[in-house]
């Protein structure tokens, strides 16, 4: 039988951007998380012309188009998306669509890209480089931003999740979107210039409470850290999203879970989808059950932070391999 590569990507939240002031030579910057429960998970196999299903088919469609298009190859493929990332609801849909796609046209046609490579033909992570970081290896990831050349942001730190440590997702069921693409342009360029005192504070914010916290499993130190970067980045985005938070029923139900006593709450992104950060999967559905009953529209989902990154399993005939991209490599790119 012809070889099928399976590839699985995890969702991720983007916490927030530590320096859009950018005067020391580098833009943006920023902090994430990737998830567990929550994924892209796609199959590729040669085909003598394109095909795809599945939700989110065309923008696979147009990845693998793209890609090999790119290479110089006239070669086909046949795609079959068995789950997908909601679209543009904060949590890297598209960068994980891309690179799931990707990592697996380029194993099937032995192409030799690095996930870096994929990215930057199909034009992902050219503003932050938690999407790429989260399908690579996982964890909480920071990215030291956007340089004035043509590489993308690179990781640098990366340290595991607490296991116990449980996100409580407030996600939009209907077709509410946050900004992105063109939309998402615009809104950067309508905003006021970002003062650079305020990104020294988010940067020592990250270095001196976020990052200590999380290696010392210190849940408060943590959640009061991301916290208020997020009550930051969110008043600056405020006038491009219609408020701190650019969805009215879940902010109404991030202030309750602040007046419970939950200091990490926020926006992934430009949102919808908003986060809670809980020490437990007890703590987790304690507090569901006190912010029910919620709006219809609304979904509580409970997750934990995924610690390793995509997984590529390759099929052929009765053979099946599985590799995964869990640690830390580093890469010399010229």
């Amino acid at each position: 039988m012809d070889q099928i590569i399976q590839v699985e990507a995890p969702a991720r939240l983007h916490l927030g951007f530590l320096d859009l002031q950018g005067d020391l030579g580098r833009r943006f910057g920023g902090i994430g998380v990737s998830l567990k429960e929550i994924q892209t998970r796609v199959e590729c196999t040669c085909s003598t012309e394109f095909s795809a299903k599945g939700p989110d088919s065309e923008r696979a469609l147009k990845y693998a188009r793209r890609l090999l298009s790119m290479m110089g190859r006239q070669d086909a493929v046949s795609i079959k998306i068995h789950q997908a990332i909601p679209q543009h609801a904060g949590l890297g849909s598209g960068t994980q669509m891309a690179l799931a796609v990707g990592t697996a046209v380029n194993r099937l046609f032995k192409l030799g890209l690095t996930s870096y490579e994929i990215a930057e033909k199909l034009a992902r992570g050219g503003r932050s480089g938690i999407g790429i970081g989260s399908f690579e290896q996982g964890g909480f990831l920071v990215d030291g931003g956007r340089g004035d050349g043509d590489q993308l942001p690179p990781i640098v730190a990366r340290h595991p999740f607490p296991e116990h440590w449980r996100i409580v997702l407030l996600m939009e069921r209907s077709d509410r979107e946050g900004l992105s693409g063109e939309a998402e342009r615009q809104a950067f360029g309508t905003l006021p210039e970002f003062p650079a005192s305020d990104a020294a504070h988010l940067c020592r914010l990250t270095l001196m409470r976020i990052l200590p916290s999380l290696l010392e499993s210190d849940l408060s130190g943590f959640a009061q850290g991301i916290g208020e970067l997020q009550d930051k980045i969110g008043d600056y985005f405020a006038p491009a999203q219609g408020g701190r938070f650019s969805h009215l029923n879940i902010m109404h139900l991030l202030k309750q879970a602040k007046q419970l006593g939950f200091q990490g709450v926020g926006q992934s992104s430009w949102g919808p989808t908003g986060f809670i950060l809980t020490d437990s999967e007890t703590q987790a559905h304690a507090l569901v059950r006190k912010l029910q009953p919620v709006d219809a529209g609304l979904e509580l989902r409970i997750v934990g932070g995924s610690n390793r990154g995509h997984r590529l399993t390759v099929v052929a005939g009765m053979e099946e391999t599985e590799s995964r991209h869990e640690e830390l490599r580093s890469r010399t790119r010229t």
